[in-house]
């Protein structure tokens, strides 16, 4: 795999049904040559906790700045259209993107490798394969550890430096179909539409919502917004 998108993402958490993205980053590479790049942050519906500020360093104040994630997700495909993808556990990070991007009406089909599944094949004498051990493993510098840009480069330095190291591999570092099948949609219960509009109506939100069109995940979105922009209503 000579040309390919390298794509890491930061997330509120680790669950795909109540977690969301809050930063994009990617680089292009081709001919094992870096050719552009793709940054983003993206503002949640959701609080952040104290926990992922620390660890990604990503502050409240640059969330608050963030596009929404239909900007980023569709930025990030126009970036990476046509490209297999490479990610350090790639799946965690394809599966919210695929996620993100259904809920846009678009697909994301791609063939990818995964640098963990790599390292665990042909670099068994390391401790581990985290990132940041295959990154020391190689005498790589990680500017920023768990700032999605740069785990995205640092990601696509192993790879080419597995590649290096281990030329008569060539099977392993061939692009395979990603498999995973985002779960249908079901459309918001009715005690989640019926709290919804008296939030919209406490608080007297004039943006135009259309309640009866959304799915449970949409609506506890939504509802999670209103309560963190807005606050809950008082009794």
């Amino acid at each position: 795999m000579k040309d390919y998108v390298a794509f890491d993402l930061e997330t509120t958490g680790l669950s795909l049904e109540r977690d969301q993205i809050i930063e994009i980053g990617a680089v292009k590479v081709r001919d094992g040559k870096i050719s552009g790049k793709y940054n983003c942050i993206i503002h949640p519906e959701i609080e952040v906790s104290d926990f992922i500020i620390n660890l990604t360093g990503i502050d409240r104040d640059m969330l608050k700045k963030g596009i929404s994630l239909k900007e980023g997700v569709e930025g990030f495909l126009e970036f990476s259209r046509n490209f297999p993808v490479l990610g350090h556990n790639v799946m965690f990070d394809y599966k919210f993107m695929k996620k993100a991007a259904a809920s846009f009406k678009h697909n994301f089909e791609r063939e990818g490798v995964d640098t963990l599944k790599v390292a665990r094949k042909l670099l068994g004498e390391l401790e581990n394969k985290k990132l940041e051990t295959l990154c020391a493993h190689y005498h790589y510098v990680n500017q920023a550890a768990h700032r999605a840009y740069d785990d995205a480069l640092a990601t696509a330095v192993v790879f080419e430096q597995m590649k290096k190291e281990f030329p008569e591999e060539k099977d392993i570092f061939m692009p395979r179909q990603l498999q995973y099948k985002v779960k249908k949609e079901r459309p918001a219960t009715a005690k989640q539409k019926k709290y919804l509009a008296q939030l919209i109506a406490y608080h007297a939100i004039e943006e135009k919502i259309d309640v009866d069109q959304m799915t449970q995940r949409e609506a506890s979105k939504k509802i999670d917004y209103i309560i963190f922009n807005y606050g809950v209503m008082k009794k």
